[in-house]
């Protein structure tokens, strides 16, 4: 049997994952500081350790696995990565567990690792026109990104590319952009713009009113996360290193995004701009090399994924007000 080892498998991006390797056969090993907080993990064997220790590392790749996906980072949305109080964890906690896992998988002889890098890697310079913006693979130089977060991806990737050139070790890297769906963030401060719009949405009645941080006309574009799997393993299973976008191309402003939940909802809501934190003006996944090395992009509406996410936060936004009622009552 096939095994594989996902690292940061109690988040979002992970847990899927390991549900996705479970369905082709793999037995498959999870390692985070926490559970899924949504769903039970499906994962054969899951470990709740700190990556950051490299002990911890050495003891969890205790066996040949054909394939380890690193995920595990201090990471969160614009209210995390933009406000500034954080960037010292970031840098630290992340880098730690890249520094660890690549040195362990390197001496256990781990022949293949992908790397969840971000688009937060791209120059903020050519991201200031929200209707167009930047971000081909080599556009990364000279490097300038909007964050100490996207400083420490862009360092990390150079960590990788350098162990597979000093020690063999086949690394790949994806750059994703803005990752959604279910059982993800939605309420705790590191959650992305549509979880945070679908919740906003969700919690007001009808003709109220909603914040949203800026003017609204920012642009981005939002990957459902069945299609990043899809274009995580297509890069994994291929021969070719990257680093790559993994993203939509459906660019949308923050006031278009609010407008297609408000129709998902059933709603007319007004919105009230605010003064938060924004990250760049505009930013789109450029598809052209994925496509011209794997012969695959996302194809999938936004809307459709929107679909589903907007359900699913509904359902915890109710059972959130159920659990409050609940607990006033007593």
């Amino acid at each position: 049997m096939r095994k594989a080892l996902v690292c940061g498998a109690g988040g979002f991006i992970g847990s899927h994952l390991v549900k996705r390797l479970k369905s082709e056969g793999f037995w498959v090993r999870g390692v985070d500081l926490k559970s899924p907080e949504f769903a039970e993990t499906q994962a054969d064997d899951f470990v709740i350790l700190d990556l950051r220790d490299p002990q911890v590392c050495q003891n969890v790749v205790d066996r040949h696995f054909e394939e380890v996906y690193q995920f595990a980072a201090d990471m969160g949305g614009a209210g995390y990565v933009f406000v500034g109080d954080n960037d010292a964890d970031i840098i630290h906690n992340s880098a730690l567990i890249n520094l660890n896992m690549l040195k362990t998988c390197q001496k256990k002889k781990v022949r293949r690792i992908f790397y969840s890098s971000s688009a937060c890697v791209y120059p903020e310079y050519n991201q200031k026109d929200p209707d167009n913006p930047k971000t081909g693979e080599d556009s990364v130089y000279p490097a300038q990104p909007d964050s100490y977060y996207g400083w420490e991806k862009l360092f990390s990737e150079h960590l990788y590319l350098a162990f597979q050139r000093n020690y063999g070790l086949e690394v790949r890297i994806a750059r994703y952009h803005n990752i959604f769906g279910p059982e993800g963030a939605w309420n705790d401060g590191r959650e992305k713009a549509p979880a945070a719009i679908c919740r906003k949405v969700a919690g007001v009645i009808d003709g109220g009113e909603i914040e949203i941080w800026g003017d609204g006309k920012q642009t981005r574009s939002f990957l459902y996360i069945d299609e990043c799997l899809e274009g995580s393993l297509r890069l994994m299973r291929s021969n070719w290193t990257g680093p790559v976008n993994i993203g939509s191309d459906e660019m949308v402003s923050i006031n278009q995004l609010v407008d297609m939940i408000n129709g998902i909802a059933g709603k007319k809501l007004a919105i009230r701009h605010v003064n938060g934190p924004l990250g760049v003006r505009g930013r789109n996944s450029d598809n052209n090399l994925i496509y011209e090395k794997l012969g695959w992009k996302p194809t999938q509406p936004l809307i459709a994924g929107l679909r589903k996410t907007y359900t699913w936060i509904q359902e915890q936004v109710i059972k959130a007000a159920a659990k409050m009622t609940s607990a006033g009552g007593r």
